[in-house]
């Protein structure tokens, strides 16, 4: 599986399902394996992130810079973990655990103001002035019980959101 110049046997399929706790079927591994393939242009086994901006998809992510620190140098088995959090099959914990990596940048495992305002920012870019991301990041933290000063670890995470009819899916095209 290093190598992706060599295709995937039957136990290389279902050690990558058991790894991502059978987010995707065996079809989709192999159809997500192809386009790993495609994305690792010199056949080294990993996929540097720059690699990741030629995805359209990818590349007009109002989060991309974001994602490209979580995504740089993975293996064929992670990439396809970090894809599972977007599986229709993904519990919800997981995805949780996805967003939450993506606001904590410096990977504290704490989110501060500052590090929800950032991710705001980026999202809304200057659609939306600082003065009216902070008013609203304020009301909604006071509305779970949260002040400015506040550090949101997951399990927060987990109580703001809990609420929430939380959509995070992408279909993988099965040849």
């Amino acid at each position: 599986m290093g190598n992706t110049s060599s295709m995937l046997t039957q136990y290389d399929i279902e050690e990558v399902q058991q790894h991502c706790n059978h987010t995707f079927s065996q079809q989709e591994i192999v159809s997500l394996y192809q386009r790993f393939c495609q994305l690792d242009r010199n056949g080294c086994g990993f996929v540097p992130s720059e690699e990741f901006l030629s995805v359209p998809e990818f590349a007009v992510n109002p989060l991309s810079q974001r994602l490209l620190r979580m995504v740089d140098g993975l293996n064929f088995k992670e990439f396809v973990a970090f894809l599972s959090a977007f599986s229709p099959r993904a519990p919800l914990q997981l995805k949780f655990e996805f967003i939450f990596k993506v606001y904590d940048s410096d990977g504290n495992g704490k989110v501060t103001f500052n590090d929800m305002l950032d991710v705001l920012h980026d999202l809304t870019g200057h659609f939306v002035s600082q003065q009216q991301r902070e008013q609203v990041l304020t009301r909604v933290l006071e509305e779970a019980g949260y002040s400015k000063d506040s550090f949101l670890v997951l399990s927060d995470f987990v109580k703001i959101l809990g609420n929430s009819d939380l959509k995070m899916e992408v279909e993988v095209p099965v040849d």
